[in-house]
């Protein structure tokens, strides 16, 4: 067996289940899980008729990059969003099967590990543990930037040894970010972009939680978006996307990468080995999803109505309680131990949070998840806020 497969860690949930061993969650009050960010919102009826009406295209074997209709429908998508230019959709959009399992197979093609010393692939810490997984498959070795309160929530590449930055060969950014759901600044893309003039690095710009934020005036900057603004090409930057969260599909996988064509076109031939072409049904559904914004405004409604219920709630019990600038999750400073808070509320309140800690790794010197935990808004308005009246009503 692969011996870098030792190297992998349990995931975060696995390690909650094994924290609420031999606990039983209070009958008085009904279940409400927050602890994992797979979205509640009903699917919307235009893509689930859409789904079954292209259940004839099962009996087809699907090509890797996806019919042309997908992905000049992510093309237009990309232009409304982040109002850059057209891409070449035969080179630099590929169709993939969810964001989760094309980061983790973006890191296989990329790292070479040929070179003279091993390779580096630096993610934000916490992080999404996909990414330290993909590194040690890759034969890379991972090296994580504290994001804290004292830096914003930001990775400061900056502050990166040089030696380091030598060996770097990929750079994961999430952004918003998960669990933090800050959204990085054109000056911080700036200095990204730089550094990765500088040493050579490729970015791969997690953006599946783009599209829950709560200024319609204001959506969140991408990795695309910001290297046209600021007057660059695409090189060395891939961005990763879905219809997961965007449109409460999880369970049909859908998603893109778009970029640097000569990476992405590589990438596809990569894919074409590993055998991840997208259901014809899901590619049919995912063109309309991508088609129609409607549906996406509407759930960013329902997230800001539990955001701006909940929050004011839990800032009477956590006063380090805040409104994060996108995605779905109250990353919150409780400033105890996040463990032990986690199975009490589990245990007194039936409601689940996942542990700070469990999403981060010790690095230069403190675990930064440590003290906080994560809530995942996902449930419905009425359980969420529920939930969080529960928790104030019993911590106070």
């Amino acid at each position: 067996m692969n011996p870098n497969l030792n190297l992998l860690q349990p995931y975060p949930f696995q390690r909650l289940r094994d924290l609420f061993q031999g606990l039983t969650p209070n009958p008085a009050f009904s279940p409400v899980n927050l602890s994992i960010g797979e979205p509640k919102h009903a699917t919307p009826s235009i893509i689930s008729d859409a789904l079954a009406s292209n259940l004839g295209g099962l009996a087809s074997y699907p090509t890797t990059i996806g019919v042309p209709a997908l992905r000049e429908a992510i093309n237009q998508w990309l232009q409304r969003r982040y109002n850059i230019p057209a891409l070449n959709i035969d080179k630099a959009i590929l169709p993939v099967n969810g964001s989760r399992e094309a980061l983790f197979a973006f890191a296989q093609a990329v790292i070479d590990t040929s070179v003279a010393q091993q390779p580096v692939v630096i993610s934000p810490n916490p992080f999404y543990q996909i990414y330290e997984g993909a590194a040690f498959l890759a034969g890379a070795q991972p090296y994580f930037i504290n994001t804290t309160p004292d830096n914003d929530f930001v990775m400061d590449l900056t502050q990166v040894p040089v030696d380091i930055l030598k060996r770097t060969q990929l750079v994961f950014v999430c952004s918003p970010g998960n669990p933090s759901g800050k959204v990085m600044d054109i000056q911080a893309w700036k200095t990204l972009f730089e550094l990765s003039d500088q040493y050579g690095f490729v970015i791969a710009s997690d953006e599946c939680y783009s599209e829950i934020y709560f200024d319609e005036n204001n959506p969140p900057v991408g990795a695309l978006q910001a290297a046209h603004q600021l007057g660059r090409d695409f090189s060395r930057v891939v961005m990763f996307s879905s219809l997961s969260k965007r449109s409460n599909v999880p369970g049909m996988r859908s998603g893109f990468v778009a970029g640097d064509a000569d990476i992405v076109e590589k990438f596809a031939l990569y894919r074409t080995y590993h055998g991840c072409a997208m259901n014809p049904a899901v590619q049919a559904a995912s063109v309309v999803a991508w088609n129609d914004e409607a549906h996406v405004i509407h759930n960013r409604a329902l997230y800001s109505e539990k955001f701006s219920t909940v929050t004011p709630l839990l800032q009477q019990v956590w006063p380090h309680t805040q409104l994060p600038d996108a995605a779905f999750y109250l990353w919150i400073n409780i400033q105890k131990d996040d463990t032990v808070v986690a199975r009490q509320l589990y245990q007194e309140l039936n409601i689940t949070v996942l542990p700070g800690s469990f999403l981060a790794r010790e690095a230069h010197g403190l675990n930064p998840g440590k003290g906080f935990i994560r809530m995942a808004l996902v449930a419905s308005t009425e359980e969420t806020i529920a939930a969080a009246q529960r928790i104030k009503d019993y911590l106070k």
